[in-house]
């Protein structure tokens, strides 16, 4: 077994660096292996996705191929006799003494009063309203014609027409 004295001895430049020289060294290390992990991450986490979803398809083909064992049907159990229940004597019952109702005594009622009987109404019939003649409209007068307006011409585009330049020329020259 080796002591701390002999490994200081064998590797002095291990404990002999300052303590904030390694911690700023572990930190830039970190963030180094952060940056190549999240590079890595994405491609990563679509092939995993890609593996996963396509197995169901798969799976499911496979299920549809094989062939289940078939199940081997069991015997009916045979239930034990059950005893007979045995059957009672219809009850009879002694028949009902049979009610008579005394007849009830119908009410007279006096009968309606006469309604004497009315004459159908004759209307008067109904005098048709005259309506005043309308007046007879003067003859129109032939209007005079007008000239039609003449609209302007529209002057036609030249053929060629310079595109336009978004880039602006460079100069040379300083100002």
């Amino acid at each position: 077994m080796v002591s701390s004295s002999e490994l200081g001895k064998a590797e002095p430049y291990l404990y002999k660096r300052p303590l904030k020289t390694f911690t700023t060294n572990h930190k830039h290390i970190a963030n180094m292996a952060n940056n190549q992990n999240s590079s890595i991450l994405y491609p990563l986490l679509l092939t995993a996705l890609l593996l996963i979803s396509g197995n169901e398809a798969l799976a499911s083909r496979r299920l549809l191929d094989t062939t289940h064992p078939t199940v081997p049907e069991l015997p009916k159990p045979e239930l034990p006799h059950l005893p007979a229940i045995p059957t009672l004597p219809k009850p009879e019952l002694p028949p009902l003494p049979k009610v008579e109702l005394p007849p009830l005594p119908k009410p007279e009622l006096p009968s309606a009063p006469h309604a004497p009987t009315l004459a159908k109404p004759e209307l008067p019939p109904l005098p048709k309203p005259e309506l005043p003649k309308m007046p007879e409209l003067p003859a129109l007068s032939h209007f005079p014609d007008l000239p039609k307006p003449t609209l302007p011409t529209i002057p036609s585009l030249p053929k060629d027409l310079p595109i336009p330049s978004f880039f602006l020329p460079h100069s040379t020259t300083n100002p």
